[in-house]
């Protein structure tokens, strides 16, 4: 390890935690939700979070859909170094540290003043992703990523994480040459096992907010489940709005916690 990526770390171990000098937050009554739709390459979480705004819009709900990286100008230039497919390799603590800058523009951007304001938010991929992929894909202690973490966003975290579950091969699968990024041509299938069973790890780690969905199913059939598993979150903080006519599938979500 460099003497800068000593200096760096130690850094990040001995700052005190961000905290987000706002007014108070709203009350659970009128704070919006925050759901995250997360998952290894492939899965589907891009069409997914539209779908499941349109629905959401569909029914009266305030709702706005991001992404991440991305979202702001900040986050959507830091997405293009990040995921370019001709990038030349980058550090893990590198990667750590880019997605957390654009991850914070987002949150003081976009996500904490639509929550405040009462509007669900909707995220394709959050901070989970990057304990997955430069984490258990990379190797960065988990430690330090959630330090890192504490200081870009504080104590922010989703109400429902939903895990869309693939394998690997074919989630890489599924993706078109023109549609890669970096992620997919630069590292090899075992890193993306790994990010997929971290994925997993956390989905056992936290079974309150995340539930984890069978993503091999055909598009509309992951997406009732989807429906479903928002429409459980939502009626447990009290929330009216029913998605059950767009949820025709009888049975509740398939949930896996294991590989």
């Amino acid at each position: 390890m460099t003497k800068t990526a000593r200096s760096v770390r130690g850094a990040i171990r001995a700052a005190a935690p961000y905290t987000r000098p706002v007014t108070p937050p709203a009350s659970s009554a009128t704070r919006g939700q925050f759901i995250t739709i997360e998952g290894p390459e492939g899965a589907g979480k891009t069409s997914q979070a539209a779908r499941l705004e349109s629905a959401l819009r569909a029914r009266g709900l305030a709702v706005i859909g991001t992404r991440e990286p991305g979202g702001t100008v900040l986050g959507e230039r830091i997405r293009e170094l990040l995921l370019a497919p001709s990038a030349s390799p980058i550090d893990p603590l590198a990667d750590a540290l880019l997605f957390n800058a654009a991850r914070r523009q987002l949150v003081e951007e976009v996500i904490e003043p639509s929550l405040a304001a009462g509007t669900t938010v909707i995220c394709a991929r959050f901070a989970d992703s990057t304990r997955a992929y430069q984490g258990y894909g990379g190797g960065l202690p988990l430690d330090e990523l959630q330090r890192l973490e504490d200081i870009a966003i504080g104590g922010l975290r989703p109400n429902l994480t939903i895990v869309l579950d693939v394998p690997v091969e074919i989630g890489l699968a599924r993706k078109a040459p023109d549609d890669r990024t970096r992620f997919e041509t630069g590292f090899d299938v075992a890193f993306h096992r790994r990010v997929r069973s971290g994925f997993l790890a956390m989905a056992v780690a936290e079974p309150q907010r995340f539930v984890v969905l069978d993503a091999t199913a055909d598009e509309d059939a992951v997406t009732r489940r989807v429906l479903r598993a928002v429409e459980a979150a939502l009626g447990e903080s009290g929330d009216p709005v029913s998605l059950a006519a767009a949820a025709s599938e009888p049975n509740r979500p398939t949930v896996r916690t294991t590989q």
